[in-house]
């Protein structure tokens, strides 16, 4: 007795001569549509052709100037272990680059390619070849070439070496695109745009962090790199470049290891990728899936927001303060200036090179948050609007978006001043730098609500961009013409502050500094708003058209 079979579906015929496309095939077409996608995004406006290649140009002066700084470093005792650890900070800033620069390459999207008739083999192939066309690939190849001329010594090394810069570079992209593939639904929804916009927080803090390494480096010699290097060198892609130095040194079997260590992250990465992308290709989008969360329930007024006062300012400090935890780009310019408001003045203060005077640097830094007050409104900004109808409503308005931004600046500029006090140990100097800190406060605050009423302007909601096109001027007056006022509305407290220490008085009297610049900068603070209040109210509909172009 059979078994009744059921005959197959017929296959449609496909049109004459068509054939099926090869592995090779594919990727062709993908560097062809990565060249594309480049040439067509610079033929969208001159200025952005320009920026391309302003930053191409030093990027590779950059990658140039690097291979020259490796190449002088041969024969140095020590070269191996800097060279380790680059090649480490570089995969890690190929980790984290699609997490903050989702944008920055349309190809790191594979949800774009769902409707494509692809397997996963061909299309990590022709994604991973076409990843290596750019700046990118370019940069990391140049400082791995230079790692090479770096450490190795004999041919066996530089054999070794040619093979670890090719793995090593393979990690870094594949490393990329794996993060890609695993956050690809984070990196296309809100939150992925709060990461993108925080980019800048990445990059000004990475920048101080290697500034501060760099100081010490400097001062105590490369030496110190050996311990971590040591670590480091077992950890792929840094492993082929410990390979390197393993195989001038005669160690065959080391370096072996290592560079068959870094062949199985390779692997391993490109398994883990294509895994994301069968997922990505097969899996429904959750955003089309309907969901039963329930009744919705009205929240009324809880936790720290029922200590508000009533009436509009409460309301309008409520408003200003849910911008900052709730705006991409309000938390961004926040977490970036409460970041670095710390680390420049705490950093210095630890290496023992700073100042209890820069502690003024986060009071600075945060009172760049009271410029362009409505900017951060965009169009929403004519329902405030409708809500002015006297100075009075203005100076209200200003007085309560001010005081929402005292409830972090003050007792965080507090913090930091006490901080840095106590990692330099001159609690005598204490007084005068909360003094000078207040003071700065309070200038930041006057002529932020001033500039906020005469220049405002728009900050784009979509992309990186904190300036609306054309708007370029108004953010320069506005930020660096308030900061220079400001300033000089310090000008007293400074000559003060200067006049008690050249005397020699500052030890006994320097506390009078504390509260003069508390008092003074609470004065700056309401003649500043008194001055903005009604220059606000007459310009509502200039203030709405400047910050709705966005």
């Amino acid at each position: 007795m059979s078994a009744r079979t059921t005959p197959a579906a017929p296959v449609p015929p496909g049109p004459p001569g068509a054939t099926v496309p090869s592995g090779s095939a594919v990727t062709s077409v993908f560097v062809r549509l990565k060249l594309s996608l480049l040439r067509n995004g610079l033929r969208q406006s001159g200025g952005r052709r320009a920026a391309y290649v302003a930053s191409a140009v030093l990027v590779l002066l950059f990658a140039a100037l690097q291979l020259i700084g490796l190449i002088a470093l041969r024969g140095y005792a020590h070269a191996d272990a800097l060279v380790v650890l680059l090649a480490a900070v570089l995969a890690l800033g190929w980790a984290v680059m699609p997490l903050f620069f989702p944008g920055g390459d349309e190809t790191l999207d594979p949800t774009r390619l769902v409707m494509l008739p692809l397997r996963p083999g061909p299309l990590v192939r022709a994604l991973l070849t076409s990843s290596l066309v750019g700046i990118g690939p370019l940069f990391t190849l140049c400082v791995f070439a230079g790692s090479v001329v770096a450490v190795a010594h004999g041919g066996a090394a530089y054999a070794v070496g040619v093979v670890g810069a090719v793995l090593a570079l393979l990690v870094c992209v594949t490393l990329a695109r794996a993060v890609a593939a695993a956050n690809v639904r984070l990196l296309t929804s809100r939150k992925g745009r709060d990461l993108a916009v925080l980019s800048g927080l990445v990059v000004a803090v990475g920048a101080q962090l290697v500034n501060f390494g760099a100081q010490r480096l400097g001062s105590s010699g490369l030496g110190e790199l050996d311990p971590v290097a040591d670590v480091v060198r077992w950890i792929p892609p840094a492993s082929a470049v410990g390979a390197m130095d393993a195989a001038s040194d005669g160690a065959y079997g080391t370096a072996l290891a290592q560079l068959a260590l870094t062949a199985a992250a390779l692997v391993l990465l490109l398994r883990v990728w294509a895994r994301h992308l069968t997922r990505l290709m097969t899996a429904p989008d959750g955003s089309t899936l309907q969901s039963d969360t329930g009744p919705v329930r009205e929240r009324g007024s809880a936790g720290l927001t029922r200590w508000l006062p009533a009436g509009r300012t409460g309301t309008t400090m409520e408003r200003t303060l849910r911008y900052v935890w709730r705006d991409p780009k309000t938390k961004a310019a926040w977490v970036t200036s409460l970041a670095i408001g710390l680390i420049v003045p705490v950093f210095n203060a630890w290496q023992g090179t700073g100042s209890v005077y820069f502690a003024c640097f986060a009071a600075g830094m945060l009172g760049i948050q009271m410029y362009n007050q409505f900017g951060q409104d965009t169009s929403a900004f004519w329902m405030v609007a409708m809500t002015i109808s006297s100075a009075r409503d203005a100076y209200v308005e200003l007085r309560a978006r001010a005081l929402a931004l005292l409830l972090i600046t003050l007792p965080y500029a507090t913090l930091v001043t006490v901080l840095t006090t106590a990692l330099l140990d001159d609690w005598r100097a204490l007084p005068e730098a909360l003094g000078l800190s207040f003071a700065l406060l309070g200038a930041m605050l006057a002529t932020g609500a001033w500039t906020s009423a005469r220049f405002p302007y728009s900050i784009p909601q979509e992309g990186y961009k904190n300036v609306a096109p054309g708007q370029v001027g108004l953010a320069w007056v506005s930020i660096f013409g308030g900061m220079i006022g400001a300033a000089l509305l310090c000008a007293p407290v400074i000559a003060l502050t200067i006049w008690l220490n050249v005397s020699g008085g500052a030890g006994d009297t320097g506390w009078v500094l504390l509260p003069v610049g508390a008092v003074y900068g609470a004065v700056l603070t309401l003649l500043g708003l008194r001055l903005a209040a009604p220059r606000t109210a007459g310009r509502l509909p200039e203030i709405l058209t400047a910050v709705s172009k966005g």
